[in-house]
This record gives structure tokens, C-alpha cells and sequence, in this order.
């Protein structure tokens, strides 16, 4: 008879499990950390629970098998700002954590000293995460020992001299259980074989080598044995070639590319179709010439395609109006001409729209946003586009930024700005309206943080008008009246072009001695604080 025995353990491990606090943590792992303490700078206190009459299992980022009582897990990350740093040395008593498993330290500040090497003997370490936390020097080899290793997580900004380096990625090749490589503004390019010491690592399936100062994808290799890849941003390097073929030789499954911010040239190959589960393609910020090239179309899985501030010219292809799951359009700065595809009015999932500074040329009507409803951003400026539609129109989103700036929208205000009730950046500035500001505007834009509506012919009378936003452009209209009373705002221009009298007080009589702002025909008025940056009006937002 085994079933009472063993309904028996499993109760009492049920038990354990539904009450992690019930063992007391192991004494010489709790020695081991308070250690691990004294050695570190914690101004702010974040490990004022580690007591050595409490139970370390209850300390703050201490983490301990349900059954055992053994520290698996030690979470430092600090996620409250520089204030709440940790600092000062990592101490070898981590080696007495034999069962550890986890240790996240990112986001401190440890000086820029370096890794320690010891780090390399803990054998049970499954996710090892340094990011952000001010490490410098060399990157030791002896972190290649993690034979367990899922994850690691190095490099990151840093306030300090010592930027962290390799002299080569031989190491990183006997880490045979990663899963995930994250190297953030690490030194890599002493490297040069950097491709096949990851290519080795058979079960890698993200890999992040941000701003590391690569300068070869290794153009001409045709086959790199990435078999597990979903993942690969190699964005901010130096890489100044075409796109290598073996690119597209990667195993199907992966989904997200990134080789923004770097010097590639030529043209987006028909091979890139060899990848067809891509979910997001950033190509952004190179020197990629041609046309867009239609086939794009058919990756079908594609959310995000970011190809702006290259020099693509030639229309914005037809077929990108088949990628029904794209979230994310960019394909802002380039040379691209023609007209707008009216069937991108059918990406019913589409988020943002950005395809401004372009030389597109078309009349943009309500066909165009047609089933557009979850649309949050549109950014058309620096184009050539006439958005032209129904006095009543009522758009099927609701806005959060709109940029139009030199597009004609005129000669009449455009009334459908009134649906926008989420909007919160405005900058409709040289789009040929002459036409009077309607009575509803003022209180509707007072909402905003970010209005600009300069160079136009728009009248009215600003007498009584409140506005509290964030920067405000108002300059080169037909304004009349009294200067606006502004609350709370950073940057104002006014008056070129418009003939207004003295700014009102704020606040109004003797309520406040806070700042009364008076003053004849300004053209530039920073009230508030002074501030020595205009905030950005006529550049595109780009969330």
C-alpha cells in the first residue's frame, strides 16, 4: 500500500509550497549575504530588512526554494532612479550561494570598476544580469564557465571613463545553454570574428549587440548557423556595406531584425522573403538607396517596418496596404515621390503613420483613413500632400499627435479637429489656412501640450483666452486683440504678423505675487521658468 505515503508527501509538499516563509533560510548563506552587504553603498537603504535577526528569506530581493530554504534567486535590479543606486564592491561571499541561480544587479552604479571574475565560478547561474550598472574594464573570459547560463545581460551607459571591453568573444562560445545575449555599449571591436563566436552558440535564440562598435557583418559569408534565432539587433554599429546574404539564410523562425543607426548601402534584396515570420524589420537611419520594393508586401506577419532616413525614392509601394497586421509605419526622410496608396486606409491595426519629409505629391481624402480607427500618431509633414475632405468629416481615430506642418489643409480651418479629444501635440504651422479660428478652438486647444498653428493667415480675436500648454506657436497670423493669458507654459511665440496688445497679468489682480508677465507687441515671451531650449514644436514626434 503506497497511496497514503505518497498522498501523504504530496500534501506536505503542497503545504511547503502554498507557504514559502515556513523555513527558516540557510545560516551560512545568510552570513554570507550580509557580507555581501557590508561591502556595498546603499545611501537609500533599499536592504535595511537584511537584519541579521530576520529571516533572509524575507529580505527584500532575496529569494529562496520553497522546500529547501536555499537562496536561488538575489533581484538587486533598481528601477527607482539613480538616488537608489547601490554601489561600492560585489563581494566573493556570493560564492557560498551555492544553489543561486538569478542575480540581477542592473541599474546600480558600481564606479566603473570591473566585473569580478569570480562571477565566473558560480556554477548554478542561470540568468546573470549587469546592464546599466557602471561596470568597466575588460569583460572576463572567466564568465565563458557558466556552462548553465540562459541568460546574460552586460554593458549599458555609463558616467565613468571605463567603458566595458573584450579582446575577443572566444568565451562567450562555451556558454552552450544560452538562450539570450544582451551586450549594450560594450567595446567590441577589437572582435573581429565576433560572428562566429555567436554563430556557435546552437541554442541562442536572441541576440543584442547595441552600439558596440562593430564594423563588419562579414559581407560576403553566405551561411552562418544560427538555427534558433528570433531576435538579432545589431542597431548603432558602424557597419558601412551592403546587407550580407547570409542574413537571409537564418532559420525562419526569426522575427525581429534591427540594423538601424548604421552605414548600410545598397538595395532591400528579394531574399529577404526567405524570412517570412518577421514580425518587426527596422532598416532605419543607413544610406539604403532604390525603391521600396513591392515584395515587401508579402511578409505577411510584419507589425512594425521602420525603413525612414535612408534615400528610397520612387513611390511608397501598393502592396504595403496587404500588411493587415502592421502597427507601425515609418518610412519618414527619404526621397520617395508619387502619390499615398489609397488601400493603406484599410491597415485596420495600424498605430502609427509616419511619412513625413518626403517628396509625395497627392490629394488625401477621407479614403485614405478609411478603416484607420486604432490610429494614435500621423506625422505628414515637409510633404507635398493636400488633405482634402467633407466640412463634416468625422475621423474613425482618435489622435494623440498629429504633425501636418507644410501640408495644405487650408484655405478653411479644419473643423474635424474637434473629434480629436485624446489629442495631445498639435502642429498644423504653413498649411495654408486663411480662415478665422472658430469659437470652439481655444478651450478645445487648451488641453493640448504642444500647439502650433504659426504661418498661416488664421484671425481672431485672442482677448480673453486662456492656454496652459506646454509650448505654444502662434506667430506669423492675423491675430487681433489682446495677447492670450498663458499658465504653466514653457515657450510661447507670438505677434510676428499679428497686431496684438499688452499681455494680460497672471495671476489676474493681487491673488499671487507668483510670476505677472506684462509687456507690448512681444514677439518671444518665456514665462515661467526660463528655459533655454525651446521645446519641439515643428519637428515630427516620433513616440
Amino acid at each position: 500500500m503506497i497511496v497514503f505515503p505518497l498522498l501523504c508527501f504530496l500534501f506536505s509538499t503542497i503545504s511547503a509550497l502554498s507557504q514559502p516563509n515556513t523555513l527558516l533560510c540557510n545560516q551560512t548563506e545568510k552570513h554570507a549575504l550580509l557580507s555581501f552587504k557590508r561591502a556595498l553603498y546603499d545611501p537609500a537603504h533599499r536592504l535595511s530588512s537584511w537584519s541579521a535577526q530576520e529571516d533572509c528569506c524575507a529580505w527584500n530581493g532575496v529569494y529562496c526554494h520553497n522546500i529547501t530554504g536555499r537562496v536561488i534567486k538575489l533581484d538587486l535590479i533598481n528601477l527607482g532612479g539613480s538616488n537608489l543606486s547601490l554601489g561600492g564592491k560585489v563581494s566573493p561571499a556570493l560564492l557560498q550561494l551555492e544553489f543561486l541561480n538569478y542575480l540581477d544587479l542592473s541599474f546600480n552604479d558600481f564606479g566603473g570598476t570591473p566585473i569580478p571574475s569570480f562571477l565566473g565560478s558560480m556554477q548554478a547561474l542561470t540568468r546573470l544580469d549587469l546592464f546599466y550598472a557602471s561596470f568597466g574594464g575588460l569583460i572576463p573570459p572567466q564568465l565563458g564557465n557558466l556552462s548553465n547560463l540562459h541568460s546574460l545581460g552586460l554593458g549599458g551607459y555609463s558616467s565613468y571613463e571605463s567603458q566595458l571591453y573584450v579582446e575577443n568573444l572566444g568565451w562567450i562560445s562555451h556558454l552552450s545553454s544560452l538562450e539570450c545575449l544582451l551586450m549594450l555599449e560594450v567595446d567590441l571591436h577589437r572582435e573581429v570574428h565576433w560572428l562566429e563566436s555567436t554563430s556557435m552558440l546552437s541554442s541562442l535564440s536572441e541576440l543584442y549587440l547595441i552600439e558596440c562598435k562593430l564594423d563588419n557583418m562579414s559581407p560576403s559569408l553566405g551561411y552562418v548557423n544560427f538555427t534558433s534565432l528570433t531576435a538579432l539587433d545589431l542597431a548603432r554599429n558602424h557597419f558601412n556595406h551592403e546587407i550580407p546574404n547570409w542574413l537571409f539564410n537564418l532559420s525562419t523562425s526569426l522575427l525581429d531584425l534591427d540594423l538601424s543607426y548604421n552605414s548600410l548601402k545598397g538595395h532591400i534584396p528579394n531574399t529577404i522573403l526567405e524570412l517570412p515570420y518577421l514580425n518587426d524589420l527596422d532598416l532605419s537611419y543607413n544610406q539604403l538607396t532604390g525603391q521600396i520594393p513591392e515584395y515587401l508586401g508579402q511578409l505577411k506577419h510584419l507589425e512594425v517596418l521602420s525603413l525612414g532616413d535612408n534615400s528610397f525614392d520612387g513611390p511608397i509601394p501598393s502592396s504595403l496596404g496587404n500588411l493587415s497586421s502592421l502597427i507601425s509605419l515609418y518610412l519618414c526622410g527619404n526621397r520617395l515621390n508619387g502619390t499615398l496608396p489609397s488601400n493603406l486606409g484599410l491597415l485596420s491595426n495600424l498605430l502609427i503613420l509616419n511619412i513625413g519629409n518626403n517628396s509625395l505629391a497627392d490629394t488625401i481624402s477621407e479614403v485614405h483613413f478609411h478603416r484607420l480607427s486604432k490610429l494614435k500618431y500621423l506625422y505628414v509633414s515637409s510633404t507635398s500632400l493636400i488633405l482634402k475632405v467633407k466640412s463634416n468629416w468625422v475621423p474613425p481615430f482618435q489622435l494623440e499627435y498629429l504633425s501636418m506642418s507644410s501640408c495644405q489643409m487650408g484655405p478653411n480651418f479644419p473643423t474635424w479637429l474637434q473629434t480629436q479629444t485624446s489629442l495631445q501635440g498639435l502642429d498644423i504651422s504653413n498649411s495654408g489656412i486663411v480662415d478665422k479660428a472658430p469659437t470652439w478652438f481655444w478651450k478645445w486647444a487648451s488641453h493640448l501640450e504642444h500647439i502650433d498653428l504659426s504661418d498661416n493667415q488664421i484671425s481672431g480675436d485672442l482677448s480673453g483666452v486662456w492656454l496652459n500648454n506646454t509650448s505654444i506657436h502662434l506667430n506669423s497670423n492675423c491675430f487681433t486683440g489682446l495677447s492670450p493669458a498663458f499658465v504653466g507654459t514653457s515657450f510661447v511665440c507670438l505677434a510676428l504678423g499679428s497686431r496684438m496688445g499688452r499681455i494680460p497679468e497672471w495671476p489676474p489682480q493681487d491673488s499671487n505675487p507668483s510670476p505677472r508677465l506684462k509687456d507690448d507687441k512681444v514677439a518671444l515671451l518665456v514665462p515661467s521658468a526660463l528655459v533655454a531650449q525651446m521645446v519641439p514644436g515643428g519637428q515630427p514626434y516620433r513616440p
